[in-house]
């Protein structure tokens, strides 16, 4: 447990090991400055979730795709030694405008501003980065329940154990936060009536991918690409591996059937896949989602109609809290790419400069 260290140097207790958590500790890390992560789940990564199987393609479950305007992410992975590799879209895809429709095979114009996905999945970037912290400064099923000033810091107190820190940062959606994390002295009475009405990032997402041995959507006249207003699948890509040895096609679920089970949105999947393919779709290998809104340590229900993107961003998560002892970042945080990849790396470099620049007056190796 990290205990007060002298003020030019403050310990920071990160919640959170998610991207936004990982960078942040990986950029204090390199200023030397004493650090330890609480995550609440098993594993690191937050709302990037790579499932891997041995023989078959990585099937992102999160977040997935970066462009070339991503700067500041794309600098940590060449940084990182991280490979990316562009998105397979195709020159043509299949749409389905109504259900009443057939599917058609249309053109698609030049793409200008390609996708790419990282090489080896995104949890490679996120195994990457708690292999240069050290695991032994990544804690997992900490579960945080409070956040408390003291006379020398603050303490967090999680449903096992206790924790003192001259700083604490914390990395989750903000009404995760504030709704699942009591506080002492309460917040901003403003600030946390801005969370409540903020979107979470892919909180309402549903991912669907399957593998198989052989890409058939590759075939003449057919495409990996898809567009449906029909549903329940609205968009569907090629999500083979880089090396085209194995794989897959990947997509979005319509979010409103979370609350089916595995097995019914399988069963949807595949009727609306045999539209397009024809039988051979059941010939799958295997069959992943995620239901994010069923994510505990990611999502929990909002008391009122919040639209995508709403209050990401805002400017009051860059504010220093508790007497400029407890900081805010995380996707939705940024300026920036709010909800991307690129905003959870450009949310963590701000409060690493923040912390520099409060507490030691240096600018941050970065």
């Amino acid at each position: 447990m990290i205990g007060n260290k002298n003020i030019s140097t403050p310990s920071v207790l990160i919640i959170g090991a998610g991207l936004s958590g990982l960078a942040l500790a990986y950029y204090l890390q390199k200023n030397d400055i004493p650090f330890q992560l609480l995550e609440a789940r098993s594993r690191t990564g937050g709302r990037i979730f790579t499932s891997y199987q041995k023989g078959g393609a990585p099937l992102e479950m999160g977040a997935t795709w970066l462009g070339k305007k991503h700067f500041e992410l794309n600098g940590l992975l060449k940084e990182l030694g991280i490979e990316i590799f562009a998105q397979i879209l195709g020159d043509r895809a299949i749409y389905e405008p109504i259900s009443t429709s057939p599917p058609q095979l249309v053109s698609l114009p030049p793409n200008n501003d390609p996708s790419y996905r990282i090489k080896g999945g995104s949890s490679f970037l996120i195994n990457t980065l708690a292999d240069k912290i050290g695991p032994e400064n990544i804690l997992l099923n900490q579960v945080v329940t409070n956040i408390s000033s003291t006379t020398n810091g603050i303490s967090v107190k999680t449903k096992s154990d206790e924790f003192q820190a001259d700083l604490v940062v914390a990395t989750l959606p903000p009404f995760l936060l504030t709704s699942t994390i009591k506080f002492h002295p309460a917040l901003p009475a403003t600030l946390k009536e801005i969370t409540t009405a903020t979107h979470t990032w892919m909180g309402a997402s549903i991912k669907v991918g399957l593998r198989y041995t052989a890409p058939f959507w590759r075939a003449e006249n057919s495409s990996g690409t898809i567009f449906s207003n029909a549903g329940p699948i609205p968009e569907m890509y090629d999500h083979s591996d880089a090396d085209e040895q194995y794989f897959s096609i990947k997509g979005f679920f319509n979010g409103a059937y979370f609350s089916i089970s595995k097995e019914e949105r399988l069963k949807m999947v595949l009727t609306q896949l045999e539209k397009y393919y024809g039988p051979q779709v059941r010939n799958f290998v295997s069959y992943e989602e995620c239901a994010w809104r069923n994510e505990p340590f990611t999502y929990v229900s909002y008391n009122q109609h919040v639209l995508p993107h709403q209050n990401n961003g805002h400017t009051a998560f860059s504010d220093a809290l508790m007497e400029g002892r407890f900081y805010l970042t995380g996707a939705e945080t940024a300026a920036q790419y709010a909800g991307y990849m690129e905003g959870a790396v450009r949310s963590a470099q701000r409060v690493a400069k923040q912390i520099m620049e409060a507490h030691s007056g240096l600018t941050t190796k970065i």
